[in-house]
């Protein structure tokens, strides 16, 4: 007897989006494949081609080369069974302002042919939120609520796959934080989630991620199995005067990489193996003082910036 292998809920081949006359080019020739129940992120900053690529997922622009399955359909020729199938919340809030937030709801019951007690499963710990607001105009709702009543929107009528660009974008922090427990939540009911984000903090709330720039993927794995892949040794380094210290470590030739972050400067250095005692020596020379050095584990935002550098 044969085991049935189940085919992944998204899979894109060499997938090109080129805009105007100029011939730019937003997606360059992508390709990555979405497990059925997986919650996979395309993480990178703006520009970087994810919008681009959710449009032509969700049937909302051709592409110009390559193809891309969403649930085993092609996205130029079964456009119209995807739209049925998938979920799409764009960037955007895209909802009709000057109705409420029941009228929204409604409208997209209507449209999609179903009923709010058919997939209510799906929806009621977010609308539990809503639902004292419901006569609201969606235009006065604050930006977290906005996201809440288009999440769902986009989940009344159950997608196998639910397309996400950049939920949680102008969101305050505690409201972001909300979001993704919900999306736990979501994959907890088999529902496959591609979700866009510029924020690197949230990528390692994903299963798997896509790092991106200029529509160029420039790694998919796992968060950790990114980090762990960094090849150099990574220090934090702190000084009384910070521009004096980017200053020196951006012009010493023993030093590889060098770049600001929160309160730190982040430095990898030519030597395979470097001390931290060389490092405050190195910087005292220099003039630094109050100097700080510790090695640190890398982020996925280092891990960003190694790639674009390689």
């Amino acid at each position: 007897m044969s085991t049935r292998i189940t085919p992944p809920a998204i899979v894109a081949d060499n997938l090109t989006k080129v805009y105007g006359a100029e011939k730019t080019t937003a997606v360059n020739a992508v390709s990555f494949m979405v497990e059925r129940g997986e919650l996979f992120g395309l993480i990178g900053p703006d520009g970087a081609g994810k919008t681009s690529i959710f449009r032509m997922l969700t049937t909302l622009l051709l592409p110009d080369g390559g193809n891309a399955l969403v649930d085993g359909r092609d996205i130029v020729k079964d456009y119209q069974q995807i739209r049925h199938t998938v979920g799409y919340m764009p960037g955007k809030f895209s909802l009709y302002p000057d109705l409420t937030i029941a009228e929204n709801l409604n409208f997209f019951v209507t449209v999609f042919n179903t009923t709010i007690e058919e997939n209510y499963h799906l929806i009621k710990d977010i609308y539990v939120q809503l639902e004292r607001f419901k006569d609201r105009r969606a235009g006065k709702l604050s930006g977290g609520m906005k996201q809440k009543l288009a999440l769902c929107c986009a989940l009344i009528h159950k997608p196998t796959v639910l397309f996400l660009d950049e939920p949680t974008t102008g969101v305050d922090p505690v409201s972001r934080k909300e979001f993704w427990e919900m999306l736990k939540r979501l994959k907890e009911q088999n529902i496959t989630i591609l979700v866009s984000t510029p924020y690197m903090d949230e990528a390692t709330l994903c299963d798997r991620i896509a790092l991106m720039q200029q529509g160029s993927i420039l790694a998919i794995d796992t968060p950790d199995a990114i980090i762990k892949s960094y090849p150099d040794i990574l220090y934090a380094i702190r000084a009384e005067k910070m521009p004096a210290l980017l200053k020196v470590l951006g012009t010493n030739n023993t030093v590889a990489t060098s770049y600001a972050f929160g309160e730190y400067a982040h430095a990898t250095f030519k030597e395979h193996v470097h001390q931290e005692q060389d490092i405050v020596s190195m910087l005292q020379y220099a003039g630094m003082d109050n100097i700080e050095v510790k090695r640190i584990q890398p982020t996925i935002e280092d891990c960003f910036i190694k790639l674009l550098h390689a």
